[in-house]
């Protein structure tokens, strides 16, 4: 879990921005990225799931290696 430490700016006495440390921000923007790419990771292995496949000793025989 990310520790987060935001200064909250009001306008007009309600809540209107969170403004986080650069160091932070830079952590929650990589845990983002992250949960982008495991969510684009398991929906491929969710559509290849069926397909076929080659081992590495089949791939080296047909490549002749």
């Amino acid at each position: 879990m990310i520790a987060l430490h935001p200064n909250v700016l009001k306008k007009n006495g309600k809540k209107e921005f969170a403004v986080l440390p650069y160091e932070e921000f830079l952590k929650v923007q990589t845990a983002l990225n992250d949960y982008a790419d495991l969510m684009d990771l398991r929906d491929a292995k969710l559509y290849e799931k069926d397909s076929a496949t080659k081992s590495l000793l089949e791939v080296r025989e047909e490549l002749g290696i």
